[in-house]
């Protein structure tokens, strides 16, 4: 009796693989509540989701629209329909920080240490906190697409491929989501979460197609931009809203890409919040 229940918190602590396909969908669905409930108790922190793609939206249209608009052969309306799928493409990055400097800051204060002590699948936490965080984007992408077509979007395709374009973008900010959980699990302080995530995301952003036209970069930089994923999502989020360039190709790389930081990410982030300390 006695060694069955010294047995126990080991079983707690590591009996993960006997938790089957049901109680892990329990365990992600109970803790996707729990998450949701924070959110409706302090809406506080929906600010960045509700607020920034406004934001945003306005200051680029409404400072930049009339010149880069101008060097598209156009105006501020042209610049709308260039802009509005690149900010598509950098909700997902600018929510997907913040989820890391929650994390390290609940490590900080002991909530996922109290989880690691229940009977419940590691990876379920982490899980149930992307679920939420991808539910964060689509409310800020849905805010950002009223405010595109209250200022003069132009939807020259069909609901279909707004729809696919909208998936694309969650799909790859679900993936960017698991870098910066591993960031908050593997980074001491909030602080340090949050200044390295910006030291990744202003090369990314600005170093894209996403604000202005590649062509008219210096020739280095024009080859990052070829590269870097966020333009390929932009590009593919232009392609299925204007109905004009190839939508195949941008498409299959940025789902690539979300696969393979996916691939990479998760179960990184899975085994450093197993063994954080």
């Amino acid at each position: 009796m006695s060694a069955a229940v010294a047995s126990a918190p080991a079983a707690a602590h590591s009996g993960e693989g006997r938790i089957g396909l049901r109680g892990n969908l329990r365990h992600i669905g109970a803790l996707v509540r729990r998450n949701a409930l924070q959110i409706k108790q302090d809406p506080e922190s929906m600010f960045d989701a509700v607020l920034m793609p406004i934001i945003f939206t306005l200051l680029f249209v409404y400072v930049f629209g009339g010149a880069v608009g101008g060097s598209l052969g156009g105006d501020r309306t042209v610049y709308v329909n260039y802009v509005i799928p690149g900010l598509m493409a950098m909700g997902g990055l600018n929510i997907a920080m913040s989820v890391g400097t929650g994390v390290n800051d609940d490590f900080n204060k002991g909530v996922m240490d109290r989880f690691r002590t229940m009977p419940i699948a590691r990876s379920s936490v982490l899980i149930a906190k992307l679920i939420v965080e991808s539910g964060r984007m689509m409310v800020s992408t849905i805010i950002l697409l009223t405010v595109a077509f209250l200022i003069g979007f132009d939807l020259k395709t069909g609901p279909l491929e707004l729809l696919a374009a909208i998936a694309l973008a969650l799909a790859f900010g679900a993936s960017l989501t698991w870098i910066f959980m591993l960031l908050g699990l593997t980074l001491k302080t909030p602080q340090a979460v949050q200044g390295m995530g910006f030291l990744v995301i202003m090369p990314l952003q600005f170093g894209s197609s996403i604000f202005a036209p590649p062509g008219t970069m210096p020739g280095w930089l024009e080859a990052f931009t070829k590269y870097n994923p966020l333009s390929q999502l932009a590009d593919a989020a232009r392609a299925l809203l204007n109905g004009e360039g190839a939508v195949a190709h941008p498409v299959m790389i940025t789902l690539g890409w979300a696969i393979v930081i996916t691939a990479v990410t998760a179960p990184l982030a899975v085994s450093k919040f197993r063994n954080k300390t």
